[in-house]
């Protein structure tokens, strides 16, 4: 059996148990007496566009953004591009389209919002005394921050226009139905895409809390907006929101059940899904990772081998100094591989972002195993050190070990396998 194949076959069933054309049919909501207008942004936003035009044989209007290269071809509903994960102006226009696209509906008047992952980088729409430079500058600073994506888009929902609920109150009095494929773990619907149609259980009282607590260096207008009683976004409470529905259409959970399911099916192998909500640092959780595989290997505890292994959920990466060629998901292999040099039995593992692309690193993830330490040294790379400076990309392409998918037009965030089999 080829290790890598497996894995690699894994991650193509995990990314297909995520196409909305799957699972989005299944949540279409009533036909409303007026119109029905579709609204959307992230990675997968165009698929979706095309999934809900596939299965919705009414008349329809609509505008989604996504991110440049993820378009497909749709025929009622618009499909603009913009930048990702550094906001651009195309990312301002596609904002503006979707509050036109919702602007004087009445309440007989129907908005189905397509939400995934990305779009809170893909809808800049900054409030009252920042401009897009602002914006961007914001994205750099929580994506070097190291905290997790719940608690970045908890800062953007209250320096934004058009998060945390506000595309949907600009839709009252029509009712809204939000369709999400999520990317957050644990599948809190209101924080995919910073929630654009979802109100904000935080105010900005727990934003500045979190800007003090993880010393965000902000500038001043940063704080002054936080401090206005403006930038609080829409609460569950609000009576606007009272009709609307949200409903989560893929997640990572789904996905992992299926690798696990396939694995089951196709190979033979037995699976434990470890969480499907992991956070935290990247190389803690490699670490993490390959201390279980090695347990499991040396001394067949907490599970017998051969088995697969399988997590989700959402890493991150606290940049020190200047940033290489990476993503969370490289720098977890490589982490994970430092943990397992040499180990015993045999320990083949991937960790690739579901929707291809991760980070700087060229690819969507990478493979590792026992002797991939001892590789990179013969490619003249020290591990550690290549670690250290957030280089993990560039080390794996040297060794032929990233994995290169192209963009999948889905996201259900990090997918990371491992097969451990008796040496």
């Amino acid at each position: 059996m080829d290790t890598r194949a497996v894995l690699r076959s894994l991650f193509d069933v995990a990314v297909a148990a995520a196409d909305p054309a799957r699972s989005l049919p299944h949540f279409l909501p009533e036909r409303p007496r007026g119109r029905t207008v579709v609204v959307g942004a992230g990675k997968a936003s165009a698929v979706m566009a095309q999934a809900f035009e596939a299965a919705w044989p009414y008349a329809l209007t609509g505008v989604v953004v996504t991110r440049y290269g993820y378009a497909v071809p749709c025929e009622r509903i618009a499909v603009l591009e913009a930048a990702h994960p550094v906001p651009d102006e195309g990312g301002v226009a596609g904002s503006i389209a979707l509050f036109d696209a919702v602007r004087g509906l009445g309440p007989d008047d129907l908005v189905v919002a397509l939400v995934s992952g990305g779009g809170s980088a893909l809808l800049p729409s900054p409030p009252p005394g920042l401009t897009l430079v602002d914006e961007q500058l914001l994205n750099r600073l929580l994506l070097e921050s190291g905290l997790p994506i719940g608690e970045m888009n908890l800062i953007r929902k209250h320096l934004s226009t058009i998060k945390g609920g506000r595309l949907a109150r600009a839709a009252f009095p029509a009712r809204v139905v939000t369709l999400v494929l999520s990317d957050i773990p644990g599948d809190i619907a209101a924080e995919v895409a910073s929630g654009p149609t979802i109100p904000s259980a935080a105010t900005r009282h727990d934003a500045l809390a979190l800007v003090e607590r993880a010393r965000l260096p902000l500038p001043d207008k940063f704080l002054q907006r936080l401090h206005d009683p403006s930038s609080d976004a829409p609460r569950p409470s609000d009576p606007d929101f009272a009709r609307h529905e949200v409903h989560v259409i893929g997640s990572a959970a789904l996905s992992l059940e299926a690798a696990a399911a396939e694995a089951q099916r196709a190979y033979g192998l037995p699976s434990a899904i470890l969480s499907d909500a992991l956070e935290g640092e990247a190389r803690d959780a490699g670490r993490f990772h390959a201390a279980i595989a090695h347990e499991v290997a040396a001394r067949g505890r907490p599970f017998a081998s051969p088995i697969l292994l399988l997590s989700g959920g959402e890493t991150s990466v606290t940049v020190t100094g200047e940033a290489g060629q990476g993503g969370r998901n490289t720098e977890f292999a490589l982490a994970a591989a430092i943990g397992v040099e040499g180990g015993p039995g045999a320990i083949t593992g991937l960790a690739a972002d579901t929707d291809g692309i991760d980070g700087m690193s060229g690819g969507a993830g990478a493979f590792f195993d026992t002797t991939s330490v001892a590789r990179l040294r013969l490619a003249g790379f020290d591990p550690k050190t290549v670690l250290a400076r957030h280089q993990s990309g560039s080390a794996f392409a040297a060794i032929g070990d990233l994995l290169v998918s192209g963009p999948t037009r889905t996201n259900v965030n990090d997918f990371r396998a491992i097969i451990i089999r008796p040496g």
